[in-house]
């Protein structure tokens, strides 16, 4: 059968891939692995985003949690860097995030973080996975005064709000901004935490109604939030996705600060205060090369990881670095979070904005990046499998590497959330990256035809 948990928890469509049996097998395995961790009843705290699929997959949680001895308290809507916060503040011994992030509304998601609010380590996901798939028989159901309790806790949202307001550096009351939460979890955060902070905020993306989640809005779609500024006099935009773990800015001229851009205005900060650790900021092999060069200019290193968040962090922690992320907007500040943290990269951000004499077009030009294409291929799992073991496409990539002769790079790389193939090809002339993204997909579709996936 195939492996559950991606590079961030378990994904699927809610109802027909991710069941509410699955749900609670994965509570009642995650709960075992735990307790046998611990050596004492675990407490599990859950939180979800807006999802109308949420309530199902939150009851089904609980259900397998506490029919195998673990307790469950109930955080509500939240966003997932909140629970990565909460579940070491309240003490309990993993935290759950039901969610999908920024995919379609139909899809959902369970995510689950150590008792330090780091999400799990691969060896213990490959337990609780094998405890599903493999010997579900080891899995008792105890009775009597054994079983788990449910309780609900009010103060999640309001402890993670004076969490965040700790990380606020400046003046904020000058600033006047437009947030988009997506129809999200920031929806019952947000709102409070920025006016708190004194910032002239305007809220769109904030009516979640269960089915509106992501859907022509958030940090996936900026379209309206750019227009927003625009017609308003904005000084700037801030677009979160639908579980506030990733942020996207748009300057007061309607043009996008992507993760790239927003890593490099919070290290060159960082390190003229002496608050960069080891000169360094850590990103994946997607960050852009005029970012890099940026970079190097600035006295400050890259260390290169592989595509996701989980990556990024686990360097970070190995090396000690503090400030790392991903081009789409996942920016880990690890002097104040253990997980990417939008509100938190948010704050970061309006920290630069209200100390510095410009415009926020002048932080957003700090350097040009490279012409970048980006095509995704849908495929099966039989396709993603196949690829990864064809010589003739590697070799075929290889050659088209060479075309670019150092002006540029090939990137292909199966999705880990989602039934894609990345092909991504960035260089000095967009002309002929574009033929050669073009041809590299074409190959690669012919030869998954051959499979007929």
């Amino acid at each position: 059968m195939a492996r559950l948990f991606g590079t961030d928890g378990v994904r699927g469509v809610a109802g027909s891939e991710l069941t509410p049996e699955l749900a609670i097998n994965i509570g009642r395995a995650a709960a075992m692995v735990l307790t046998k961790h611990t050596n004492k009843k675990a407490t599990v705290l859950i939180g979800k985003d807006t999802r109308i699929s949420g309530d199902m997959l939150e009851s089904a949680l609980c259900a397998g949690l506490c029919s195998v001895g673990a307790d469950v308290q109930l955080c509500g809507v939240v966003p997932t860097p909140a629970i990565a916060y909460l579940v070491k503040k309240y003490g309990c011994d993993a935290g759950v995030v039901i969610s999908a992030s920024h995919n379609p509304m139909e899809f959902n998601g369970i995510k689950i973080f150590n008792g330090e609010g780091y999400k799990l380590a691969d060896e213990i996901e490959n337990e609780i996975e094998a405890l599903i798939l493999d010997t579900p028989e080891k899995i008792v159901n105890v009775t009597g005064g054994d079983m788990g309790c449910v309780t609900t806790i009010t103060t999640a949202a309001r402890d993670y709000i004076d969490h965040l307001k700790t990380a606020c550096e400046a003046d904020f009351s000058g600033l006047k901004v437009v947030f988009d939460c997506a129809n999200g979890a920031s929806s019952v955060t947000a709102p409070t935490l920025f006016k708190e902070l004194g910032v002239q905020a305007t809220f769109i993306g904030a009516d979640p109604d269960g089915t509106n989640i992501n859907a022509g809005c958030g940090s996936t779609h900026l379209d309206k939030l750019a227009e927003k500024v625009k017609e308003g006099g904005f000084d700037c935009g801030i677009a979160f996705d639908g579980d506030a773990d990733r942020c996207l800015a748009i300057d007061e001229n309607g043009d996008e600060i992507d993760g790239d851009k927003i890593i490099a205005i919070l290290a060159t900060r960082m390190k003229a205060q002496g608050k960069l650790a080891q000169d360094t900021a850590v990103v994946t092999v997607m960050s852009n090369l005029g970012f890099m060069k940026h970079m190097e200019k600035r006295g400050i290193n890259t260390a290169t990881t592989a595509v996701g968040d989980r990556y990024v962090l686990e360097e970070m922690r190995a090396k000690g670095y503090n400030i790392g992320g991903e081009q789409s907007g996942h920016v880990i500040l690890s002097d104040f979070a253990t997980t990417g943290d939008g509100q938190l990269t948010a704050i970061a951000l309006l920290n630069n904005f209200a100390k510095e004499n410009q415009k926020v077009s002048g932080f957003n030009s700090c350097y040009s990046k490279y012409p970048q294409v980006l095509i995704n291929i849908k495929t099966t799992a039989e396709g993603k499998a196949f690829y990864k073991k064809d010589e003739y496409i590697e070799g075929f990539i290889e050659a088209k590497q060479q075309q670019l002769m150092g002006a540029g790079r090939v990137l292909v790389r199966l999705s880990g959330t989602e039934p894609l193939i990345r092909v991504m090809v960035e260089g000095e002339s967009l002309e002929k990256i574009t033929a050669v993204a073009n041809e590299i997909v074409d190959k690669i579709k012919q030869r998954l035809a051959t499979i007929g996936a």
